[in-house]
């Protein structure tokens, strides 16, 4: 079989973005993106669709088996990983784009720097020894398998890189932090989760089914509501 990729490509940020085909033919259907991309850059030369010469195409991996969310994009308008996104799942035509929440570096490849200074900003890590007790571990499990790759925040309405609200990528490590920290630690996790997520979150739950790790974003969000807003307004 045979599917034509798109890819809008970009030779750094500040060049004119264009579209590029190439055409790749498979027998296996099971192969996924990630594969693909790694196949085109191994052919000498690398030729498009037209048969004119193209510049190899700039994307990032690193595991190859979706445990690191680096090869985070836009695959036919939808923010997937590479590495999961099987060509059985699309037809004879796969456009690939960057994410349009970050910055572009350079054709696949975006800046996601602002996720990490998020969780830097907010203070999402602990500052004692924690512990956790049974009833909150299942909770504290589901939190920790984030990614923080950004697909979450690509297609939240509330989120863009230059403003207060830091989206689901901060609000999954906090509600760690609400799972875990203790008693005298969590009035700050509580004041930075209503502050930097709650206040902000449009709850159109958009994020719900699109992490690639499948973390429960409806739940981990109606925990954490539970423990830093409605349960200290009833207090109040």
């Amino acid at each position: 079989m045979k599917v034509r990729f798109d890819i809008l490509r970009r030779k750094n940020a500040a060049s004119k973005p264009y579209m590029q085909s190439f055409e790749y033919e498979y027998e296996n259907g099971g192969m996924t993106v990630a594969a693909v991309l790694n196949e085109l850059n191994r052919r000498e030369p690398l030729k498009d669709i037209n048969g004119e010469d193209a510049d190899l195409i700039r994307w990032e991996c690193s595991c190859m088996q979706k445990k690191c969310g680096a090869c985070a994009m836009l695959i036919n308008g939808r923010p997937r990983l590479a590495c999961d996104a099987k060509l059985s799942e699309y037809g004879d035509a796969i456009r690939l784009e960057p994410f349009r929440k970050f910055p572009v570096v350079a054709d696949l490849i975006c800046d996601r720097t602002v996720i990490f200074e998020n969780l830097k900003f907010i203070g999402a890590w602990f500052e004692k020894n924690a512990e956790i007790g049974e009833n909150r571990a299942a909770l504290a499990h589901e939190s920790s398998r984030c990614l923080q790759c950004g697909c979450c925040l690509e297609v939240c309405p509330n989120f863009s890189a230059d403003t207060k609200f830091k989206g689901m990528a901060a609000a999954v490590p906090l509600s760690r932090l609400l799972a875990q920290v203790s008693e005298d630690e969590k009035k700050r996790i509580f004041k930075a989760y209503s502050k930097y997520f709650y206040s902000g979150c449009g709850k159109s739950l958009a994020c719900r089914n699109i992490c690639p790790a499948g973390i429960d974003a409806e739940m981990l969000m109606v925990n954490s509501n539970a423990a830093a807003i409605w349960k200290r307004k009833r207090k109040k």
